[in-house]
This record gives C-alpha cells, sequence and structure tokens, in this order.
C-alpha cells in the first residue's frame, strides 16, 4: 500500500511540475529537435552571413537579436544589417553612428519604423558601442511600389542616383519560387503578378547590400521579417545565386500555443526556429 500511494504521489509530482512550466520560448533545430541558445550562437560563430528572420512585433523575438548579436561580439567583429532602414538613409544612419546627430536628428532625417525606439535602436546603440558598421539594405519603397505598379520595367526610367539604392538591374526573378506563390494565394489575387516582384525586389535589394558590405574577416548579421528569408528562399535565394561559397545561417520566428513541441508547417522554415509563446506581450 505504501508503494501505491508513493508511486501516485510522484506521478501527482510529476504532473504538477508539466503544469507549472512556463516557457515563453524554445529553439528547434530545422527537423523539429529541441536545441539550446548556446548552440545557435555556436552556428553563428561559425557562419559568415546570417539571417534573423523576426516577427516585428514580438518582444522575445527582438530581445534575442539583441543577446545574439552580443553574444557574437563577444569573439567576433560584426557587420550589422536590416530591412528596417531603407538604403537612401545610410547617411544620417552613418552621422548617428558616428556622433554627429543624436537620435532625434536621426528621427528627424531618416524614415524609422514607428516601433525604432524600442525594438531596433537598442541594436543600432550595441553597434555604435562597438564601431560596427550598420548597413541600411531596403529598398526604399517608393520603388516597391512602383514595381507593384507597372513591374520590373518600370525601374528603366530612374536615375543613376536612384539606381544606387536598389540592386543592380536587370532584377533575376523566379516566379516559381513557394514563397512569392503563396503570396498570391494569401492576396487572393489581388495585386496581381506584380506583388510577389515588389517584394523579390526587397529581396535581392537586402540580398545586394548584405554582399557589398560584407567582409570576410567579420560576421555580418541581418535583420528582417521572417517571410523574406523563410523557407532558405527571398533574401537567401539572391544571397546563394551571387555567392554560392559563403556560409549562411538562417533564424526564424513562430509563434504557437505550445512551445515545448514544433509544428509540422514550422519545420524545415529555418536552420534554428524560435518558437515563441501567443500570449507573449506584442511590442505594438
Amino acid at each position: 500500500m505504501k508503494a501505491i500511494l508513493t508511486s501516485i504521489f510522484t506521478i501527482l509530482l510529476v504532473h504538477a511540475s508539466v503544469a507549472q512550466k512556463m516557457d515563453a520560448y524554445q529553439i528547434y533545430t530545422a527537423k523539429g529537435k529541441k536545441t539550446t541558445y548556446k548552440k545557435l550562437v555556436k552556428a553563428a560563430d561559425k557562419s559568415d552571413i546570417i539571417l534573423f528572420g523576426e516577427l516585428h512585433n514580438n518582444a522575445i523575438s527582438h530581445w534575442l537579436e539583441l543577446e545574439v548579436l552580443k553574444s557574437i561580439a563577444e569573439t567576433k567583429a560584426v557587420t550589422v544589417g536590416a530591412e528596417m532602414f531603407e538604403a537612401d538613409n545610410q547617411e544620417p544612419l552613418n552621422l548617428y553612428l558616428s556622433d554627429s546627430i543624436d537620435a532625434k536628428g536621426l528621427d528627424t532625417t531618416a524614415r524609422l519604423w514607428n516601433n525604432f525606439r524600442t525594438d531596433y535602436q537598442p541594436l543600432v546603440d550595441f553597434a555604435k558601442s562597438k564601431q560596427f558598421p550598420f548597413i541600411a539594405t531596403n529598398v526604399p519603397r517608393r520603388y516597391a511600389s512602383k514595381v507593384y505598379k507597372g513591374g520590373f520595367g518600370s525601374l528603366d526610367s530612374i536615375s543613376d542616383l536612384e539606381k544606387t539604392w536598389i540592386a543592380p538591374l536587370p532584377i533575376a526573378y523566379d516566379s516559381s519560387l513557394s514563397g512569392y506563390v503563396e503570396m498570391l494565394k494569401m492576396m487572393g489575387g489581388h495585386g496581381g503578378d506584380n506583388l510577389p516582384r515588389a517584394q523579390a525586389l526587397k529581396d535581392a535589394t537586402m540580398a545586394h547590400f548584405i554582399l557589398a558590405n560584407y567582409n570576410s574577416n567579420s560576421t555580418f548579421i541581418h535583420y528582417n521579417g521572417a517571410y523574406h528569408s523563410d523557407d532558405y528562399q527571398g533574401i537567401l535565394w539572391y544571397l546563394k545565386l551571387q555567392k554560392p561559397e559563403l556560409n549562411y545561417l538562417t533564424i526564424t520566428t513562430v509563434t504557437q500555443a505550445n512551445v515545448y513541441e514544433l509544428s509540422a508547417k514550422a519545420k524545415q522554415k529555418a536552420d534554428f526556429i524560435i518558437v515563441v509563446d501567443e500570449d507573449v506581450t506584442e511590442t505594438y
């Protein structure tokens, strides 16, 4: 009888500990195996270029972006880049990094995202403290809008100066990539074939500025919306088109009700998949 009671008590303790387990996130490999932050950083240390795919309003995603940057910087020089800065805003960003203007000056002269102060300024300020380059990689949105309205051909008429802010023309494009196909499906056909072309211009431009500023003596870490690098497509497709020999690492972020098992649809999205509890507070 005593043995039975002991067994019941043990089972209750196990169930209680499981019920009380409250992890905000869990990291997985592409195959869905649980892994650790330490192993993610170890892989990052061995990589030439890292694409960190975020959910723009996810607090855990933003926190880990900064932590990964800090961890890599402990042993290596780093070049940082981000979708959140458009290429024609590189000058004010450089002025801020060199202390020539303050945060207010940057806000006045650059087109900053609404959540810059809470979510991206910590990355910029850390790069600034380490004197790391921070690259504005994204295409100015007006050119993505031109492609959305008139296709790639609409870019032929822009000035030579404007062409320095986009990927070199002509833009390579594979309409069969699943990311672009799914984009059309999600929009129900609205926007037509030029919608994924506008997305491809962003991907191609970010890849262009990543490679233009890549230094073999440092690691390049790039922050972008997960959809720009998920499924080893988007930016990565353009990077490999030009520099297949480099060592690339992709990270993505997803949300789930249960962080303790990776959903089937999230597997193979990236080399490392950060699963965040869907109840985590959003930053906006």
